[in-house]
């Protein structure tokens, strides 16, 4: 099976003044305090789902997964980042709190999840890729998807010490089949790796993220930010139960996608193997980690819909500029993807665009 964690990826190339100061910060040994302070006065105002914020946020929080390399493992509970990062999350959590805001309890609001279109749903990435979608596309799709799937079900394992009793046990239950049900190589990041590989794509670890645009890391950082605060604890199991209740019939659709373009078994079974897993988990996560979890905290009713909510107003902003440029013939990717096969790789180093500007 494709590992695609055993080396850390590079600083990313800053995108913006809060950026800029944030990579310049892990960069040296020093932190620079004056570039700090005034990326902390400036992520007070700065675009909530924007490029720089986004890019900022996602590298602070990589600090808490894989890391970068030459970067010293302790600047992960560095306090001068860490007030920067709550700066940017009040930043970002507004933004949601305003723009997903519930508008029924958590059951209700997970109940509308299961409400499948009648027909070809045109504002739905999946379904463009199973009808419309072509190779290059897809292969679009699945090299942002890496961020995440990379490091799958990692973000969520955050939640588990917050739990107890039927929720902790039942989340713990869907995270063992995450990772494999003890096998390594039958962990998701791993499966899509191998997807990876057949569609042509570089596995490594962080490899796309430069190529990202911002809303596509704000799916990623929305699970981080879940995920490290106790007191997003409901909104983390909103997500996941947003994600869980999807995937099935998501995944159905992307399967026959790639059946229909033609792509290798390795890249089918991984949305194969979510088909089937993810019908069974959709259950799970609504009787057991939410129903436990609500049983247990009645008052965290309001942030299980407002995970849910956040979710899906993210996705939908994700989907709706995949489809927007796909449909214009162009790239969705800050930086385009060489064709399969072609020599060498894009510079992943090029600055897309020039904020200093």
């Amino acid at each position: 099976m494709t590992e695609s964690r055993r080396t850390q990826p590079g600083l990313p190339a800053p995108t913006g003044p809060l950026s800029d100061a944030v990579v310049t910060a892990l960069r040296g040994d020093d932190l620079p305090a004056d570039s700090l302070a005034a990326a902390q006065k400036s992520a007070e105002s700065a675009d909530p789902y924007g490029l720089d914020l986004q890019t900022a946020l996602y590298v602070l929080y990589e600090l808490h997964y894989q890391g970068f390399d030459g970067v010293d493992a302790d600047r992960e509970w560095e306090p001068h980042l860490l007030d920067l990062r709550r700066t940017l999350e009040r930043r970002f959590l507004d933004a949601l709190r305003v723009d997903a805001t519930p508008e029924a309890d958590a059951e209700r609001t997970l109940a509308a999840l299961q409400i499948e279109p009648a027909g070809f749903d045109d504002a739905s990435v999946s379904h463009h890729l199973q009808r419309d979608g072509e190779l290059w596309q897809f292969r679009e799709y699945a090299a942002l998807r890496s961020l995440y799937h990379l490091k799958e079900a990692d973000p969520h394992a955050w939640v588990i010490p917050r739990l107890h009793g039927r929720a902790k046990a039942a989340m713990v239950a869907i995270e063992f089949d995450e990772f494999g049900g003890g096998r390594a190589d039958e962990i998701h990041a791993g499966l899509f790796a191998a997807l990876m590989a057949d569609l042509g794509l570089d596995t490594t670890y962080g490899r796309y993220l430069e190529a990202a645009p911002a809303e596509a890391l704000a799916t990623v950082n929305l699970m981080s930010l879940f995920g490290l605060h106790r007191s997003l604890r409901g909104a983390l199991v909103g997500h996941f139960a947003t994600v869980e209740i999807t995937s099935s019939p998501g995944s159905r659709r992307l399967a026959e996608a790639l059946r229909r373009l033609g792509a290798g078994p390795a890249a089918q079974r991984f949305y194969d193997e979510h088909v089937e897993a993810d019908a069974v988990h959709e259950q799970i996560v609504r009787r057991e980690v939410v129903g436990g979890l609500l049983e247990a905290e009645p008052g965290l009713d309001e942030d299980v819909a407002f995970g849910v909510t956040a979710t899906g107003f993210l996705e939908d902003r994700l989907g709706a500029h995949l489809l927007s440029r796909w449909r214009e013939g162009e790239s969705a990717l800050r930086v385009p993807l060489p064709s399969p096969g072609e020599p060498g790789q894009e510079n992943t180093n090029k600055t897309v665009e020039n904020w200093e500007e």
